[in-house]
């Protein structure tokens, strides 16, 4: 049986192809750019661009299930040629958000339109919906290299983010396991920090000092008005505000598929140091 990456060179996709390999899978990974892709050896490392349907039919030959990331655009046309190749199950890397993107976005569905797509195919399906990345923190990385600040509004939000190799273990136990199939996984972290407590840890791991210099929602807004779009903004400064409040919860998902505690966001902090320095 062969299984599909898409988006294999990613900081996900890269995870699910090394932990497929370490179960003996027999792995080929999608990449726009396979010369720079570096992926292990045993890879079978195929050109193809999910927003064009028409690079992909050699990618879909033998394979009889899929790990795709979201590209809703061609989501739909994508999914029906894998069907008419062979492929019986898809396992999307959907988002949290995925259930209120009709009420937050209204006519501008991202995930959600991946996830009725590969749902209205007819094939086994299992969306895996991260509740926020861990890798978010890189956003503060320039200022803390350059200026050792974070600036951000809400110091106090807690959140319980998720390391990018938790978010594909439950990929990759869903492409292999049969018991995972029609299921909807909200994936948390092991704990809800807050962005100071994250801005500690980041500290500690690369042992420098650096101060976290809280602004206000309107002085947040225009910090990020140059690459966030208005609607973005109000939606993250909504989730940040109601976390402060409330901490979002923390899901027992990823343990109750794998059957071990997940990556903590100390653990995260030590994998990208480097990042940071």
């Amino acid at each position: 049986m062969t299984i599909l990456v898409t988006g294999a060179s990613g900081s996900i996709g890269r995870h699910v192809v090394d932990q497929l390999l370490q179960a003996g899978a027999r792995v080929r990974a999608l990449t726009r750019n396979p010369t720079a892709a570096n992926l292990p050896d045993g890879v079978e490392v195929v050109q193809g661009d999910l927003a064009r349907p028409e690079t992909l039919p050699s990618a879909f030959e033998n394979v009889e299930r899929m790990f795709l990331i979201p590209v809703p655009a061609t989501a739909a046309e994508v999914v029906e040629l894998a069907k008419k190749a062979g492929v019986r199950r898809v396992v999307v890397l959907s988002s949290v958000s995925a259930p209120y993107e009709e009420m937050y976005q209204p006519g501008g569905q991202y995930f959600l339109l991946v996830e009725r797509a590969v749902e209205g195919a007819g094939v086994e399906w299992t969306h895996v919906r991260p509740v926020g990345l861990m890798l978010s923190s890189l956003f503060w990385a320039e200022s803390i290299r350059a200026e050792r600040v974070v600036r951000a509004p809400y110091g106090n939000a807690g959140y319980p983010h998720v390391h990018e190799a938790d978010v594909a273990e439950v990929a990759t136990a869903s492409l292999l396991d049969d018991g995972h199939v029609g299921k909807r996984y909200t994936v948390t972290g092991p704990e809800a920090i807050t962005q100071v407590e994250q801005v500690r840890a980041i500290s500690a791991a690369i042992g420098r000092d650096i101060r976290f210099e809280e602004l206000t929602p309107e002085q947040a807004r225009r910090l990020w008005s140059s690459f966030m779009s208005v609607s973005d903004i109000d939606v993250e400064l909504m989730v940040l505000e109601e976390s402060v409040k409330k901490p979002t919860k923390v899901r027992r998902t990823f343990e109750q598929v794998t059957g071990h505690s997940g990556r903590t966001y100390a653990q995260w902090t030590a994998d990208h140091a480097q990042d940071f320095r």
